[in-house]
Parts: structure tokens; C-alpha cells; sequence
């Protein structure tokens, strides 16, 4: 379980740089499509965020009890 916690880290972090790009590739027509990919870009960036916190915080629990 934990490697698919790891691969689903990843997974996020990949899928915001593509969003981000896809945003800077957008700015000169700042259509709602670059808009759309920011707000995407920014949410994947925080789903890693967050998916790797909650991990660390499994591992130090699942550690502290053994």
C-alpha cells in the first residue's frame, strides 16, 4: 500500500507540471482554457502536498506502534 501512495504522489506532482506548462504555453491568449489549467496545475500541486503529509504521518504512527 504504501508504494501506491508513493506512485500516487508522484502521479500529482507530474500532472501539475504538465498543467503548468499548459498554462504558460496559454498566456498570450488568457482564454478560460489558461485559466482552467492554473487552477488544475495549483490543485495537483496541493494534492501532492497534502497525499504526502497524511503519508508521513501513517508511516510515524504505523513506526510508533511496532
Amino acid at each position: 500500500m504504501n508504494k501506491f501512495h508513493r506512485f500516487s504522489e508522484k502521479m500529482y506532482l507530474f500532472f501539475g507540471f504538465v498543467f503548468i506548462i499548459e498554462a504558460i504555453v496559454n498566456i498570450q491568449s488568457m482564454n478560460q482554457r489558461f485559466y482552467i489549467s492554473c487552477i488544475l496545475g495549483a490543485a495537483a500541486f496541493g494534492m501532492f502536498f497534502f497525499r504526502r503529509k497524511y503519508r508521513k504521518k501513517f508511516e510515524s504512527r504505523n513506526q510508533n506502534q511496532k
